[in-house]
């Protein structure tokens, strides 16, 4: 699972006496009321008022809220590897509908639980015209291991790196603690129609996907 992230960033800000000095002439409002800092949080830089006392809130947890990929809209193509080592194309599954569930790891708890929802339901999707595809930052032979202790008849693709969930704009749940849990159905024409996201009740994913996909 992901590490927990450093919430210790401090600012420091500076406001200067908002009453004149004999010593020394005023500052301009205009150069004393902003200030700049630089976060560790993927390197973003942010500018914020000087005179605000709160923590500033982790660039990880601002840029988790905005998703990149909403519905409406066809998302980006991808290739990654399956649990085989064979490279899959997003584009490869346009003509029928398709599931793709983002989880954060093999083998915890919530995402075996969701895994063997989605496995119980398998022909329910089929008989939709469905296919269900599976996305983690886990390495192809952890997923090979995965599917084949759980008897998964479903492709799960290799994440490395987490390039595809950046770019779909999953967002992360526990301040960026810990990789976020979301499924998209995309249409016949790859076109998103659903996008539900459910970090602890991870079975739910199959009722929406489902009531989705039936009424298609």
């Amino acid at each position: 699972m992901a590490s927990t992230v450093s919430m210790t960033t401090r600012t420091q800000c500076s406001i200067p006496s908002l009453l004149p000095s004999p010593s020394k002439p005023r500052t301009p409002a205009s150069q004393s009321f902003s200030s700049s800092s630089h976060s560790q949080f993927h390197g973003l830089n942010f500018s914020k008022p000087a005179s605000a006392s709160a923590a500033p809130v982790p660039s990880s947890f601002k840029t988790s809220i905005v998703a990149k990929v909403n519905k409406g809209q066809v998302p980006p193509n991808f290739t990654l590897k399956d649990q085989d080592g064979k490279a899959v194309s997003l584009a490869k599954y346009k003509g029928k509908p398709v599931v793709v569930y983002f989880y954060p790891a093999d083998e915890s708890p919530s995402c075996t639980k969701q895994a063997c929802a989605f496995r119980d339901s398998y022909e329910k999707f089929k008989k939709a015209g469905a296919e269900v595809i599976g996305i983690s930052g886990d390495d192809s032979s952890s997923h090979k291991s995965f599917a084949k202790k759980y008897r998964l008849p479903f492709t799960l693709l290799s994440d490395e790196g987490n390039k595809v969930r950046k770019e779909w704009g999953i967002p992360s749940d526990l301040f960026g603690a810990l990789p976020g849990r979301q499924t998209y159905v995309l249409d016949k024409q790859g076109v998103v129609q659903l996008i539900y996201n459910n970090q602890f009740q991870p079975e739910k994913h199959i009722d929406e996907t489902l009531k989705l996909l039936q009424s298609l």
